[in-house]
């Protein structure tokens, strides 16, 4: 199955897929909450969007409320705190579930991806990150302690670009 068709919807409520949403660019696909402790990595996607962007890359955040409620807002409140706290301009989807019985299809398909340590699965916390190839495929799975700048993320995506 080619990730950059399952049907989507954005924040705002449109159908869309990752081919609209971005083209063919690369993405780094990150389940996003606002109220966790890991929060502060949308400063350092926000900064790989603003470096990598340029070279065909977006990141793309899909909220998410499974991890003790720390996603509870609605749409608009999700974009105004993204916008206005972190100054996010990648796209956002629809709060969507990462794990369990109502688990999006795209998300069905990405945990099928093992990690660094050969370890595939239930998505573990916010801010899991996948990255996935201009052909559609999963090329790298990074678990939400790596930040956005660590080293192995960084260069996965360079080499895709």
């Amino acid at each position: 199955m080619n990730l950059r068709d399952v049907p989507l919807e954005t924040l705002s409520g449109k159908p869309a897929t990752l081919s609209e949403l971005v083209g063919d660019n690369v993405v780094l696909l990150v389940n996003v909450a606002s109220k966790c402790g890991l929060t502060p990595q949308y400063t350092g996607l926000v900064e790989l969007q603003k470096s990598l962007g340029p070279r065909g890359f977006s990141v793309v955040g899909v909220p998410c409320n499974q991890f003790m409620g720390q996603e509870p807002g609605t749409a608009e409140e999700i974009q105004e705190f993204c916008s206005t706290t972190y100054g996010v301009d990648f796209p956002l989807l629809a709060k969507a579930d990462v794990k369990g019985d109502d688990q999006h299809p795209l998300y069905a398909a990405l945990v099928e991806t093992a990690d660094a340590d050969g370890a595939a699965g239930e998505v573990q916390w916010n801010f899991e990150k996948f990255l996935i190839g201009r052909d559609g495929t999963v090329a790298g799975r990074f678990r939400p302690t790596v930040t956005p700048d660590a080293p192995a993320l960084v260069t996965a995506v360079e080499s895709l670009l």
